[in-house]
């Protein structure tokens, strides 16, 4: 941690801390509040709770009774585009988000005047929790508008007391002046974003030393420990990971804290978390990896139950030395869409990402091409050097690593210093020409 960086904070919600059987109670009680809601206004939601046996709350006896029920998926928003799922009258919405729609019609999300505020305050639980405190500038560099990170680390910052700088993405030049300028002392952005910055600051003969940053809050994106090993190194921050959804709330749904960074605790009392099998569904022994699946326990304008959400990842409920009860997510590596099937190997983008970074010589930028070459896949890794390193020494260095990492040989170019494209908010890290060729 860089010196200066504050110590663990305060807890902002005692539901944080909360025994695990009276959580469990608070999370059934809300539960059924979740069913009532559904029951009388969302006609998908009231005909799976029907077809489960379940037409009253009082029908759900404990919380193994949500696996009667049928999962919700992206698949079913898109279906009920735009309004089709909401619970309530279209004239109690305040505020309409959305997905970015890369494969169809987007995904949108709505909220009431309520969800915002208790959106809101998760924010401020999170962000506390990861170090932000009262009276802190709070640099955001994520994007405002239909995507949900710029406004939603803008609340949580504003209710916990702190200044918050709007910047939105781009214009990295411009982001450099108003980091030196106006002093922030925490960093909001995807984690690509935050090595471009990194960039541009050393670009500008900059050292993040004489800056007042201590903190980054980073999510939006997949990354992996040599990428949170990169930022600090860069940036002298600690480096801490959110993970939300839009069909959830946003970001805020989990986060780290910043007393341990192992596994990013859930916000319990307003989330049900399962783990099941990405292939039949049925719930992983505990502490194993699977798809993540989300129940919202204190939405009002689009309840979702079992709502499963792509994502890979697993949970444990072991106590955190911060003090909190709540159960943590862990070895989060991007979502199941993301995984590649190369020559009969799984390959998630986070694994390849985790080797390259081990290596000395590279910079944290990168892009996998997927093609066909006659019967078979074939993957090619395009990187940069750090640096005045020697591209064909690297190369060789590099494709061993990933060799030994993942099984597979994977061609690599090393490309000339700034050849990739440098992302403004997600990145772009996988190319799949296969369909193409197709």
């Amino acid at each position: 941690m860089p010196p200066g960086a504050p110590s663990e904070p305060l807890i902002w919600d005692p539901a944080e801390t909360l025994p695990r059987a009276e959580l469990r109670g608070l999370q059934l009680e809300r539960l059924r509040t979740t069913v009532e809601r559904v029951l009388r206004g969302q006609a998908l939601g009231a005909e799976r709770l029907a077809s489960a046996g379940i037409a009253a709350p009082d029908d759900l006896h404990s919380l193994a009774d949500l696996e009667q029920i049928a999962f919700m998926t992206k698949s079913d928003l898109r279906a009920s585009y735009p309004f089709g799922l909401l619970a309530v009258a279209r004239d109690e919405l305040v505020r309409v988000h959305a997905s970015s729609g890369t494969h169809g019609k987007p995904t949108v999300v709505a909220y009431t005047r309520g969800d915002l505020d208790r959106w809101t305050d998760l924010m401020a639980r999170g962000m506390t929790m990861a170090g932000v405190q009262p009276g802190m500038t709070i640099h955001n560099a994520n994007g405002y508008g239909l995507f949900t990170g710029g406004l939603g680390f803008h609340q949580g910052g504003e209710r916990i007391g702190a200044t918050v700088v709007p910047v939105s993405g781009g214009r990295t030049a411009r982001q450099i002046m108003l980091l030196q300028d106006l002093g922030a002392e925490v960093l909001v952005s995807t984690p690509s974003y935050s090595l471009v910055i990194a960039q541009a600051l050393e670009e500008a003969g900059i050292d993040p030393a004489q800056l007042p940053l201590q903190l980054g809050l980073f999510g939006g994106e997949a990354w992996t420990e040599a990428m949170r090993v990169q930022i600090e190194r860069t940036l002298g921050i600690a480096a801490i990971s959110f993970y939300g959804l839009s069909e959830m709330c946003g970001p805020g749904v989990a986060s780290e804290c910043l007393a341990a960074r192992a596994g990013l605790h859930v916000q319990e009392d307003h989330f049900l978390v399962e783990v099941v099998n990405p292939d039949d569904g049925r719930a992983v022994a505990p502490g194993e990896e699977g798809e993540l699946v989300f129940t919202t326990l204190t939405k009002e304008a689009l309840p979702l139950i079992r709502y499963r959400t792509g994502d890979i990842g697993g949970v444990i409920e072991s106590p955190c030395r911060c003090g909190r009860t709540t159960a943590r997510l862990t070895g989060l590596r991007g979502r199941r869409d993301d995984m590649l099937i190369v020559r009969g190997v799984n390959l998630y983008p986070s694994q390849v990402e985790h080797a390259l970074l081990g290596v000395d010589g590279v910079a944290p930028h990168y892009r996998l091409i997927v093609e066909r070459v006659g019967p078979m896949d074939e993957l090619t890794l395009e990187c940069e050097p750090a640096g005045g390193n020697d591209h064909e020494p690297l190369r060789q260095r590099i494709e061993a690593q990933l060799k030994e990492h993942t099984g597979l040989r994977i061609a690599v170019t090393v490309l000339d210093p700034g050849s990739l494209p440098r992302s403004e908010g997600k990145a772009v890290r996988v190319l799949d020409r296969r369909s193409v060729a197709g």
